[in-house]
């Protein structure tokens, strides 16, 4: 098969072979492009530049383990408890995920991040929280040009249905308080007190001291950076939490709580008359028994609102108030 080629032509085959690709993928991609600029050689000419910087930003990503410490290292002024869900959360998705770590974040889908989620975690409520975190991963990683978008936010909202709280009864009370005075000396008594007669969360117990504590003024001061959604408030000291508090008092810097708080928490439950496989404990239990005693007393959803912390009464209207449990509400505040 004889071809006569022009010059223009056999400078066009040189020009293929210096590229060291072969002259027949050169001819393909070139045929491409011509065919992605329609027919124009300036708009083909585009169309590559544009592939070009696409394909840099692509390759411009890291892996979900290094995304991970990245967002870890910019929430490390957050509080202890933020950072420690957010560690726990993230190492989790990592272990029960085979692969994820060293996925890159670019590529991750949407449908993938939901799969992780499932895979992850168990229960609505932890792939709630799951979600939240997974999104704030995907958030650094966006700000720092690792991804396009944060697919999480195409992930549906796990659905919560939330369940009433059950509150303790006059009996269970005095068993939890009994044990508290015996356990350890008394050493956890102030901090059961302070849950069950101020409504403070365990967490925010642990993170407190006898300095945030004024009996004087019969008065507990939750600094934003020991409150759970990062607000301060002023709880009152009723008659019978000033009692047991009067009976603990420590030297300012002490902490309310003993060293190793949660498990002294568990043990303490369980010496009251409460386990895992008989008779579990109602997750919050002290909290909501505070809020149903306190409203059904003093009569004031705003009091209760700043009392327990909460930027609205929603909440506390649909979820935290079990006023059918609530028995004479004068002998929980007489202790």
């Amino acid at each position: 098969m004889n071809i006569e080629l022009s010059e223009e032509e056999m400078a066009a085959l040189v020009l293929l072979k210096r590229t060291g690709v072969p002259a027949l993928e050169a001819a393909q991609v070139a045929c491409a492009a011509i065919k992605s600029g329609n027919g124009r050689t300036k708009r083909a000419l585009r169309c590559i530049a544009a592939g070009a910087e696409e394909l840099k930003k692509q390759e411009r990503t890291v892996s979900f383990e290094k995304a991970v410490a990245f967002a870890l290292e910019a929430r490390r002024e957050r509080r202890v408890r933020t950072v420690y869900d957010f560690r726990y959360f993230t190492r989790r998705f990592m272990k029960r995920c085979p692969g994820l770590a060293r996925r890159k974040v670019r590529a991750i889908s949407p449908q993938e991040c939901a799969q992780y989620i499932e895979m992850a975690f168990d229960t609505p409520r932890q792939r709630q929280k799951a979600r939240l975190i997974l999104s704030g991963v995907f958030g650094t990683a966006l700000k720092r040009g690792w991804c396009n978008e944060n697919p999480v936010a195409r992930v549906e909202v796990p659905r919560v249905v939330e369940k009433p709280v059950p509150i303790l009864a006059h009996q269970e009370i005095k068993a939890l308080l009994q044990a508290a005075a015996s356990y350890r000396g008394g050493s956890c008594a102030a901090a059961v007190g302070m849950m069950l007669y101020a409504g403070i969360r365990p967490h925010e117990v642990a993170r407190l001291r006898w300095a945030e504590v004024d009996l004087q003024e019969q008065a507990i001061y939750i600094s934003p950076r020991h409150s759970k959604t990062g607000g301060a408030r002023r709880v009152t000291i009723h008659e019978p939490l000033l009692r047991i508090l009067r009976g603990c008092q420590q030297s300012a810097a002490c902490p309310i709580c003993p060293p190793n708080w949660g498990l002294h928490w568990r043990e303490l439950r369980q010496k009251a008359g409460w386990n895992a496989d008989t008779r579990p404990w109602p997750q919050d239990a002290l909290r909501h028994t505070f809020a149903s005693y306190h409203l059904s007393y003093f009569r004031s959803f705003a009091e209760l609102q700043c009392e327990i912390g909460h930027r609205d009464s929603s909440l506390l209207r649909t979820r935290y108030l079990d006023m059918r449990g609530v028995v004479a509400p004068a002998r929980f505040w007489k202790g």
